[in-house]
């Protein structure tokens, strides 16, 4: 079992900006979801775990290691997938990942091919392996990000917001992707798509201005605003006068008019009606508080 441990972890650039807040989370084997809006602080944190900055106050250990003592024994354990990835324009596929499975340290020649192999069946990308990256469609950049990151079998895979811009199709191929990898190693999912953390994730934490707004499993957290959540269809027109009267979570286009999603203790006037639920809910509720 691995596991990662964030300690009071803060970060304050150098222009004053606190982009983390006192950060605490213990995460282990399987998908952890982290979940904000642009701007909340997710970038921030996911750079500091990868070694890409120092913070300013705080630690952070993995499997008992301080990452700002030994960066480079959590760097060999390391798989990660930003948010955009540079490629080298003219080299086919499997060229590229020999050249990165060499720099994260893969030198047995045989050990290497078998793996590149492998990951590229497992990437559904096996076909395409002699076609330059630059040419591949979004999701099968992706996909070949996730095969860059699995390189060397690391145990902790951070990948950052993924599935922006994909199509429904891919974005479906994406996450039998991470689910099928997920087992038997951490791997933090960064994103501001509730869907994500919804499809794929046991545990998750919501962020907001640096800070660690609400954790949990998803379930639990759902299960918290039962009998909270009431819905309404009304003009466009009206939208304003509610938002001003009600606490109202979020606001869905239905039919030509406006759905507004509702959180009170009780029904908030005549019309509302009860509604399940769902992590849209929880995030919404958590964000806007």
């Amino acid at each position: 079992m691995n596991t990662l441990k964030i300690e009071n972890l803060s970060k304050t650039y150098s222009n004053g900006v606190k982009a983390l807040q006192d950060i605490n989370l213990t995460i282990t084997n399987g998908m952890f979801g982290l979940l904000g809006p642009n701007g909340a602080g997710k970038s921030s944190l996911i750079r500091t775990l990868a070694t890409l900055q120092e913070p300013t106050q705080g630690n952070v250990l993995f499997n008992d290691t301080l990452s700002s003592k030994e960066p480079q024994i959590i760097r060999n354990q390391l798989g990660y997938l930003p948010q955009e990835f540079g490629v080298y324009p003219k080299i086919s596929a499997i060229r590229l990942l020999d050249h990165i499975a060499i720099l994260k340290g893969v030198l047995n020649s045989k050990e290497r091919k078998e793996q590149i192999e492998g990951l590229l069946h497992q990437t559904n990308l096996y076909t395409v392996r002699k076609k330059s990256v630059k040419t591949f469609s979004g999701g099968m950049r992706q996909r070949f990000g996730i095969a860059q990151a699995l390189l060397g079998d690391p145990k902790l895979i951070i990948v950052d917001e993924p599935t922006a811009g994909l199509d429904p199709e891919e974005r479906n191929r994406f996450h039998n992707l991470l689910s099928e990898i997920g087992e038997h190693r951490i791997i933090i999912l960064s994103t501001h798509i509730v869907e994500d953390i919804k499809n794929l994730c046991a545990h998750m934490a919501i962020m907001g201005e640096g800070k660690i707004l609400k954790q949990g499993i998803p379930s639990e957290l759902i299960t918290h605003l039962e009998g909270k959540i009431w819905h309404k269809v009304v003009a466009k027109e009206n939208v304003m006068a509610f938002k001003n009267a009600f606490n109202v979570l979020s606001t869905r286009l239905f039919g030509g008019k406006i759905e507004l999603r509702v959180l009170s203790d009780h029904q908030p006037e005549h019309g509302f009606k009860a509604s399940k639920p769902d992590l849209e809910d929880v995030y919404f509720s958590t964000i806007n508080k």
